[in-house]
């Protein structure tokens, strides 16, 4: 396995100076050189092929000795200094000072094919960082990591990527709960790639410490590297470096909107600069429609990250990474203007994708109203998203309405007349309002069906797999992967995962809501 390796952020940006792997303030540096830890019985069980495939890694290298010592961090492969960032980063709208790779040790950046990929471990332990943690992470939450990030992928929304997912041999003492009942779980270890895992805190921690020589060094460095379009180094750049950040932050919002996915934890250290998906941790797609739902525990009395709050939270987010970047901009109305414009711009692509999901493609002032009417009578009674709008996409005339979409119902005997009323009216108009389309229902269902998956990572099947692999048996994992390849797709001989959450992981724990433990 011969990689193309280049190190161009530990060449170019300022290193931490010491060397000894103590939980510390770390200060004038982006980063920590870190050894990862040598595990007890290291097991590779699973690998994607595709991502292997873009690292110039082939398929028989997968299964090599050398590989699982690679990316399970046993080995350290020839000529490379695997380190953990520093960043900090606002966690529930308060600012937590230093946080950084406290679980993550970046390994290599691989050149291939034009592409320049950074290649980190995830669980393979602790950093200058990992404050009164491991570092390490069990089982349950590196499937669910390892799925996710391939699903997005496929899904079309941006993201990180995944490699591997490997058994350390290692037993990590959890309590999933946080109610003092820790238990000894399977350790795990992900390896995750991207082009960067730069996040908005990387530079806020430089702002912070007014350490502004540093920040700067990090800017133009993230601007060279990724975003060399908007020019060389200068108070312009650095404008329209933040707001190709803040559209890609609404692109990716919009995106997670559009498939009913809820992140959890959108602190500013979990966003990207490149606005990809970054961090999996307790995440979830949408099962009833619910504006006011969030999968994560620890915000369940505030909702915070809650699925309609996503959009605004990125724009909150946006405004913590305009104070950061102000230092070397030193002028307000510039990155007012771009949150300002984020308010605009998410109101049309709000909108856009709406009618995209209802096959609505000419321009009328009453679309609106109706996708308002929509979630109004989407929150009446449960109502699986993602069925919904599959489903949705068969129709072709209002009296066949309530019949098409009653598989998304979870309680269907259970449905008032006037709710049943108030669904045939909405039809009526959506009946309506197709009549103005100059499409056909053939073409309309197709481009419908390729902004409505079928297929995504429901929460109790990545438990299922999660419970079958804790006890050896990693075939659903497989299952799942090739399944969420094709999401899109009618994939006929699946139909059995194109169904509501199952009653028995209404409030089962990995089903419903989850903690961030991992």
């Amino acid at each position: 396995m011969k990689l193309k390796i280049k190190e161009t952020f530990t060449s170019e940006n300022p290193a931490d100076s010491i060397l000894k792997n103590t939980r510390r303030q770390v200060t004038e540096a982006a980063y920590s050189f870190t050894i990862p830890k040598k595990t007890k019985d290291p097991k590779v069980i699973h690998v994607s092929q595709e991502m292997a495939s873009e690292l110039g890694i082939s398929e028989k290298e997968t299964t090599s000795d050398f590989f699982k010592n690679i990316f399970t961090g046993n080995k350290i492969y020839p000529n490379t200094r695997p380190y953990a960032m520093c960043y900090g980063g606002h966690q529930f709208g308060h600012w937590a000072g230093q946080l950084g790779d406290g679980r993550a040790i970046n390994l290599f950046e691989v050149a291939h094919q034009n592409k320049n990929w950074k290649v980190q471990l995830k669980g393979a332990g602790e950093t200058p960082y990992s404050r009164t943690a491991d570092g390490l992470a069990v089982l349950r939450s590196s499937v669910r990591e390892y799925l996710c990030s391939e699903a997005m992928f496929h899904l079309g929304v941006p993201t990180t990527r995944a490699l591997s997912l490997s058994l350390s041999g290692d037993p990590v003492l959890r309590d999933i709960l946080y109610n003092g009942n820790p238990a000894y779980e399977k350790g795990a270890i992900v390896s995750r790639v991207a082009p960067s895992f730069l996040r908005f805190g990387n530079y806020e921690i430089f702002a912070a410490r007014k350490d502004i020589k540093n920040l700067k060094t990090l800017v133009n460095y993230t601007i060279k590297h990724h975003f060399p379009h908007v020019g060389n180094p200068s108070k312009k750049s650095y404008v329209s470096f933040f707001k190709e950040v803040s559209e890609r932050t609404l692109e990716l919002i919009i995106h997670w909107q559009r498939v009913g996915f809820v992140h959890g934890v959108m602190n500013t250290d979990n966003m990207s600069i490149l606005g990809l998906t970054i961090d999996f941790g307790p995440y979830g797609w949408l099962e009833g429609f619910d504006h006011g739902w969030t999968p994560n525990t620890t915000d369940n009395q505030h909702k915070r990250y809650r699925y309609g709050n996503q959009p605004s939270i990125g724009l909150w987010n946006l405004y913590q990474l305009a104070n950061a970047l102000y230092p070397i901009i030193e002028d307000v109305a510039p990155l007012e203007n771009i949150l300002n414009q984020y308010k605009i711009d998410f109101e049309k692509q709000w909108l856009a994708m709406m009618q995209s999901k209802l096959g609505l493609f000419m321009s009328d002032d009453q679309d609106i109203e109706l996708i308002q009417n929509l979630e109004d009578n989407l929150h009446l009674v449960e109502t699986d998203m993602t069925i919904f709008f599959r489903k949705l996409s068969d129709f072709t005339n209002e009296k066949q309405g309530l019949q098409l979409i009653e598989k998304a119902f979870y309680t269907p005997s259970k449905i008032s007349s006037e709710v049943k009323n108030q669904w045939i009216l909405w039809f009526e108009k959506y009946s309506l309002r197709l009549h103005k389309e100059r499409i056909s229902s053939k073409d309309r269902k197709a481009k419908m069906d390729a902004k409505n998956p079928k297929y995504i990572l429901r929460n109790y099947m990545s438990q299922m797999a999660i419970e079958e692999a804790e006890k050896g048996d990693y075939s659903l994992i497989e299952e799942l992967y090739q399944l969420i390849k094709k999401p899109y797709d009618e994939q006929i001989d699946q139909e059995k995962w194109f169904v509501k959450r199952p009653e028995w992981a209404r409030n089962k724990v990995g089903c419903s809501m989850l903690s961030c433990s991992s």
